[in-house]
């Protein structure tokens, strides 16, 4: 359904081989997404309507086509043997200041409940690893984040 909604916005030429990466690339930045919220082994309403939320106003889908985009995420989580393949493809098409605000709004995940745990503290840790990412550039963001959330 998503690749179908992609294909009819773009149309059959260069457009769509550009689109259908945005679209693989959108569906890698939410398994990350989904699988640091699964992480503690709970998935919470809060935490999918997060998720949602952030696809919404970044990408500009809607409702609908995020939904699937995070069905879709599921999908190639259970398939992936782990998170590299998502990884590799957030490498080759983001700048290091995408993926520090990549690496904000999982510190956002991580704290929608307001504590991070010892497997959300690995998987950041894993994720700014995999993601070329140093600790400082982990911990300003994170940070960040905290900031943001007292102010609010």
């Amino acid at each position: 359904m998503v690749r179908r909604f992609f294909g009819k916005v773009a149309g059959v030429n260069s457009k769509t081989i550009k689109q259908n990466t945005q679209q693989d690339i959108i569906v890698a930045v939410c398994a990350l997404l989904v699988e640091m919220a699964r992480i503690d082994n709970t998935f919470t309403t809060t935490e999918m309507e997060t998720i949602l939320s952030i696809l919404k106003e970044r990408y500009g889908l809607s409702h609908e086509y995020a939904d699937a985009i995070v069905r879709e995420a599921e999908k190639q989580l259970k398939e992936s043997v782990d998170l590299w393949q998502f990884a590799k493809l957030i490498n080759d098409n983001y700048s290091i200041d995408n993926k520090i605000e990549l690496i904000e709004i999982l510190w956002r995940i991580v704290y929608v409940d307001g504590k991070m745990d010892k497997y959300e503290h690995y998987l950041m840790d894993k994720l700014g690893k995999i993601l070329r990412l140093n600790h400082n550039q982990l911990i300003d963001a994170k940070l960040k984040v905290l900031h943001s959330n007292r102010l609010e």
